[in-house]
């Protein structure tokens, strides 16, 4: 890489920055991540003994937050949240709507995407060692706000919600935690690289 490549992306805090800024790019950029969230969501497999079901989204809503930014990546998961709420079925399995046990889990998108946003702006995106503790920071705010949700829906204790909510997905978490956490440095190889 000549010196001067690595000029161009230094004030890029996130891969969004790439592209010229405008309000119309921004609107896009967030359209686009609330899209592609709701396409990981269709990813979806139902355990018997809870009503959580495995899906495709949280790594969605780490790479939207990664790569957008924390105001783009939070208004995204805003967007994702209100249209689900008002009938988009782009929540898991088709559904829409907040009257599930799991739907702390989409509010917890919101601030997870601002969180790992905000990693990601200080420069902490670009290294898979560093970007992996803000996908962590991020899954840690997801499952607060899923598990305290999940708590109050169905009237249980917090060890009940986090036996029912937390515990069988670590080990899927931790995996798409890793993929998005290779994969946002490797975008940013790949962008320097670009002529």
């Amino acid at each position: 890489m000549r010196p001067s490549d690595s000029a161009q992306y230094a004030d890029r805090r996130v891969l969004a920055d790439i592209r010229s800024a405008s309000r119309v790019n921004d609107v896009v950029l967030i359209v686009a991540a609330a899209v592609f969230v709701g396409l990981l969501a269709q990813i979806s497999i139902h355990l018997s003994f809870t009503p959580v079901p495995i899906t495709g989204q949280t790594l969605g809503v780490l790479l939207s937050g990664s790569a957008l930014g924390w105001r783009r990546g939070a208004a995204a998961m805003l967007l994702y949240a209100v249209a689900g709420v008002v009938g988009v079925p782009w929540f898991a399995a088709h559904s829409s709507g907040y009257a599930s046990a799991s739907f702390g889990y989409v509010l917890g998108f919101i601030l997870a995407a601002a969180v790992v946003g905000r990693l990601a702006e200080s420069s902490l995106g670009k290294t898979v060692a560093v970007t992996t503790v803000a996908m962590i920071a991020g899954e840690g705010v997801m499952y607060a706000c899923g598990v305290t949700w999940l708590a109050v829906d169905l009237h249980v204790g917090i060890s009940r919600a986090i036996a029912l909510g937390l515990t069988p997905f670590l080990i899927g978490d931790a995996i798409k935690a890793t993929m998005a956490a290779l994969l946002l440095p490797a975008a940013w190889r790949l962008v320097r690289r670009a002529p």
